[in-house]
Order: C-alpha cells, then structure tokens, then sequence
C-alpha cells in the first residue's frame, strides 16, 4: 500500500490564493457596475402610491367620506401638487389645483363605496391626479 505525501497532491500558497480572489471579486464588482450602468432608468410612478395615502385618509370603515377631500389632498408627496376628485351617483367632489394637462401628469384611481348621505352609499370612483 502506497502512502501519499503532501508534495504529491495539488497545493497553492495562500498569498497567490488571496491574490486570485481579490480578482476575481474585482472582476465581478466591474462587471455588476456596468451593467447597472448599461439598463435604462425607470422612472417611479407616484400615482398609485398617491391614491393609496388618499383613500386611506378619506375612508372610514371602507367607505369614503367625501367631506374629507380637502385633507386628502395633503397626503400628496412632498414637492408634488396634488388634484383629489370623489365622484358618485352623479355628484363630484374635489379639491387641488386644476391639472395642467401635461405629459407630466400622472393619473390613478380607484372604485370605491361612496357615502353620499347617512346611511346612503353608492359606488363611485376616487381619482387623483399628481404632477410637478
């Protein structure tokens, strides 16, 4: 039975080891830099998240009260202007400046139960309108 020595088998000093992996990591940081580089930026929509910070402040118990638009509209992001509509069984609630009707207007809504009276609910829409 032959015995193996420790010069027989494949072995590589540490320091050429360290070396080898400094590149290699350096090789793929290289490669993920320029491919971050390479895709398009997307630019993020504020609509929806708009609509959902607008519908949580004028719902109660899952049914807008439109009497709250006017505070809604103050759940716009910061820099932002913000249009708050509630229509419902052919009424119209808003509050905000009238959209300028760019390119740079954004637009979300949502179907929601609207209270038009006491214990008068009606299907309707909350609609908002974001633009800078």
């Amino acid at each position: 039975m032959s015995r193996s020595s420790a010069e027989d088998k494949g072995q590589v000093e540490p320091t050429a080891a360290l070396v080898v992996l400094v590149v290699v990591c350096a090789a793929v940081s290289a490669y993920a830099t320029v491919i971050n580089g390479a895709t398009p930026e997307e630019k993020r929509s504020v609509a929806p998240p708009t609509l959902d910070r607008v519908v949580d402040v004028l719902a109660s118990g899952g049914t807008v009260e439109p009497s709250r638009t006017a505070r809604a509209r103050q759940a716009g992001p910061a820099g932002y202007r913000v249009n708050v509509t509630v229509a419902a069984a052919g009424r119209r609630w808003g509050a905000g400046p009238t959209p300028p009707g760019t390119v740079n207007t954004e637009t979300a809504a949502r179907r929601i139960g609207v209270r038009i009276g006491p214990a008068r609910i009606r299907p309707g829409r909350v609609r908002v309108e974001v633009w800078t």
